[in-house]
């Protein structure tokens, strides 16, 4: 079951956009245990979709396009509600784009996030280094004083796939990051339990990296099994509150020059026979191949 909101919230922000004003939990006392989970997002178009170019070459034309969240950051938010399940605590998920990523933000609440944040960018494309500047000022924001203990974001995203923003958010706030991770245990090596264990794939098997808290991790596809929203959760999220942040952040050193479409792959398809005749046809394409 998620955990009921505290009737004790404040007002952490009145750059709101339009929209209502973010409601935030009080600020936990000294000694509580209560577990802080932010998770970033980001709207992209729908894996297997057909992507087409927009006349100058500068964007993708999203015409009858379907849009998600990355695979990567799904398998997030439900590592993030799995953690508050088993600790107690909040959640926010939060993300920069167009305000019509509104959409994912309730998705993310449908299976369980408290909370929602959109950066609302108008629907420009921005590079790694402003992204990663407006969302790590947008933290400050939202933690007032009181760091969430674990930030999330995907390995990298499904579109651009730079692997970039969660490690430069990590950087400018100054917290441990890892990527490429596929298990997260908040630990207890110490009395405070300040300590989060994280295991990443490789060749010879796993590296297993223990992190204080706050920490930010990179997360695979594969960490979890993400759910399905349940009817109940859908309409649930219809009465979030989506808090607004007007993002700030200075554009970095790079620079889209132009996008383009990679050939389509065609495959052909050859029918050697419809009887014992194609026999000889499939002994020698066999032998073409190597096989025999």
């Amino acid at each position: 079951l998620r955990p009921r909101r505290s009737a004790t919230e404040v007002l952490t922000t009145e750059n709101s956009c339009g929209k209502p004003p973010i409601r935030w939990f009080s600020a936990r006392r000294t000694g509580e245990t209560r577990v802080r989970i932010l998770v970033c997002v980001k709207r992209v178009p729908a894996p297997g979709a057909k992507i087409n170019i927009t006349h100058d070459e500068q964007s993708v034309n999203t015409a009858n396009l379907g849009f998600t969240m990355s695979p990567h950051e799904e398998c997030a938010v439900e590592e993030a509600v799995q953690l508050i399940e088993q600790h107690g605590g909040e959640s926010t998920v939060l993300t920069l784009g167009p305000a019509e990523a509104e959409e994912q933000l309730r998705y993310s609440a449908s299976i369980g996030i408290d909370h929602a944040v959109l950066l609302d960018n108008g629907g420009e494309d921005w590079d790694p280094q402003r992204t990663a500047a407006a969302i790590a000022a947008a933290i400050e924001v939202l933690e007032a004083g009181d760091a969430f203990d674990l930030i999330l974001f995907g390995n990298e995203s499904a579109d651009s796939g730079g692997f970039q923003v969660g490690v430069r958010v990590a950087h400018k706030l100054g917290r441990p990051m890892v990527n490429g991770i596929k298990d997260i245990e908040l630990g207890s090596d110490d009395a405070a339990g300040n300590v989060i264990r994280a295991r990443r794939e490789v060749d010879a098997g796993f590296e297993v990296y223990s992190v204080p808290r706050p920490a930010v991790l990179g997360v695979k596809e594969g960490l979890n099994l993400p759910r399905y929203p349940t009817m109940k959760g859908r309409l649930a999220s219809k009465k979030v509150e989506v808090g607004a942040i007007a993002p700030v952040g200075e554009a970095g050193g790079q620079a889209k020059v132009k996008l383009l479409r990679p050939e389509e792959k065609v495959s052909e398809t050859v029918i050697l026979g419809h009887d014992e005749s194609a026999a000889s046809a499939v002994v020698d394409l066999l032998d073409e191949l190597g096989v025999l």
